[in-house]
């Protein structure tokens, strides 16, 4: 899949809309997707993070947050997999930056969304795209 320009999405961001859609989307995007979402948002709000990195994480999650992409998000199952291959080619470029703490924090965060069965899929995270 080719990736769009997600970083002219970075003026689409912002932290009220990035819970209000994820909390609208969350079942129906999946475990992974959510989580690669909230590692990324967690991520932005460290201070150990370089501000190009925190760049491409506003570009990805204004992308994510934005009606208007690749693939509209109202497109039933494939609406979303474009989000999802721009969330994770982001988290990829910043992964150095994300420490354990963020990545428990976000897979607490699943379980307001989730069950254990669904939150399993994240244990694969990188794997299939």
């Amino acid at each position: 899949m080719e990736l769009p320009d997600f970083m002219s999405y970075a003026n689409k961001f912002s932290q009220t809309d990035f819970v209000e859609k994820i909390s609208s989307i969350a079942k129906r995007a999946g475990a992974k997707l959510v989580y690669a979402a909230l590692i990324l948002f967690y991520t932005l709000q460290s201070d150990k993070v370089s501000t190009t990195n925190k760049a491409m994480i506003i570009g990805a999650l204004g992308y994510m947050i934005s009606p208007l992409d690749v693939i509209p998000d109202a497109i039933p199952i494939a609406g979303l997999t474009d989000d999802l291959g721009v969330l994770l080619f982001v988290l990829k470029k910043v992964w150095t930056d994300v420490d354990p703490e963020i990545q428990a924090k976000a897979k607490e965060r699943l379980g307001k969304w989730f069950d254990e069965d669904e939150i399993e899929e994240i244990n694969d995270l990188f794997g299939k795209e």
